[in-house]
């Protein structure tokens, strides 16, 4: 074909819509290929809604991240006149000295966030639904949320385009290589060439940076959408977004936004997978056992009937941590990766730091928790 771009981004999803929408804003002739449709759901952008917290126990380095992602999901709404982050508060329930409790108390105090403790007889009290023993305390954190996930990556891309991104979807790349100071990418359509290159391949990250050898995984999850005994009383304005550990498993929901009722799914506890081409995409019997049996111990009142469910792919690093960097060997070329199950939210910030890279090679928002030199790879300098 002969185009030529400042930069290609491989993959649209929710990283990738985010990176060609920052790029188009500050001017830069950009090219988004995907190779589903866009929203499509074989990747790990889809699925309704996804939790936005801002006292995040994975670890107090996300929290000025996760604040400027809440600036730039608002700046996104304003330009798009759409509603993409709602906000609802978000209970964390386990053991006094677990991970869960522990990281958010560590990442608030550390913070100054707004969190409310309480005891056994107060989790209970306040959220009657929950049924769990004096063992368990919760943590609430008012000014958290949700967002529409789909709509977020439909907004990014409009606004993307609106700003003369052209972005192709049904387009699978099938190969890349680096150019004197740029890239050329080969789809079935033909060959693009930038001078930069921006991967947000997700599930397929490891085989597009292949050379790297990146310590990807991917796992297999099932989201499940249940009707209750009474909807009503699973609304956002009664009911939070919730981050339950249990010594069965960690699980996670959200409130009846719609007649599919509550979002409940297990969180980690399934196999690793060294490619995507691996996932199961049909939901059965053991996928809803778990999560029944979640539901049964703690949350009797939403064992009701399945309504919806919906697999996703998780990109896993072995620290759970984000992968983000430049290339070691190729500075044209930066990426996203590995975003282990709790990414998303982070996506309107990662296009900004994307672009940054892409751009200047380096960035001011903090990232270096992120970098490959973590698992003894090489970092660009």
């Amino acid at each position: 074909m002969g185009d030529h771009y400042d930069a290609i981004v491989l993959g649209v999803g929710g990283m990738g819509s985010a990176a060609a929408f920052e790029l188009a804003r500050r001017g830069r002739r950009v090219l988004g290929l995907e190779q589903f449709a866009l929203g499509h759901d074989r990747g790990s952008s889809h699925g309704h809604t996804r939790i936005i917290r801002k006292a995040y126990y994975e670890h107090p380095d996300y929290v000025p991240l996760v604040l400027r992602a809440y600036d730039r999901w608002r700046d996104l709404e304003r330009r798009c006149g759409r509603t993409l982050l709602t906000e609802c508060g978000c209970l964390s329930i386990g053991r006094p000295d677990g991970e869960l409790i522990a990281g958010v108390r560590a990442s608030a105090g550390l913070h100054r966030l707004e969190i409310e403790d309480l005891d056994a007889a107060g989790l209970r009290r306040r959220f009657p639904a929950f049924q769990f023993d004096d063992v368990y305390v919760g943590v609430l954190e008012p000014s958290a949320g949700f967002l529409y996930v789909e709509d977020c990556v439909r907004a990014a891309v409009a606004e993307a385009r609106a700003l003369g991104a052209t972005i192709r979807d049904n387009e699978a790349v099938l190969s890349w290589k680096a150019e004197d100071a740029g890239v050329a990418v080969y789809t079935a359509a033909g060959r693009y060439t930038a001078d930069r290159l921006v991967a947000t391949a997700g599930p397929w990250a490891g085989r597009m940076l292949a050379d790297l050898g990146l310590p990807l995984t991917v796992m297999r999850q099932v989201v499940f959408w249940f009707g209750t005994q009474e909807d009503a009383a699973f609304r956002r304005e009664v009911f939070p977004t919730f981050i339950a550990e249990t010594p069965e498993g960690d699980y996670y929901g959200l409130p009846a936004l719609n007649a599919d009722g509550l979002k409940v799914a297990r969180h980690y506890g399934a196999p690793e997978l060294r490619d995507p081409s691996e996932v199961a995409r049909a939901v059965t019997d053991d996928d809803e056992t778990p999560v029944r049996r979640f539901l049964r111990a703690h949350l009797p009142s939403a064992d009701g009937p399945r309504r919806r469910a919906s697999v996703c792919v998780y990109t896993l690093t072995p620290d759970r941590h984000f992968l983000i960097d430049v290339h070691p060997r190729r500075p044209q070329v930066v990426f996203a990766a590995g975003f282990s199950g709790h990414g998303f939210k982070f996506a309107s910030v990662v296009g900004e730091i994307l672009a940054d890279l892409a751009d200047d090679g380096r960035t001011d928002l903090p990232i270096d928790r992120f970098r490959l030199s973590r698992f003894g790879l090489p970092t660009h300098s």
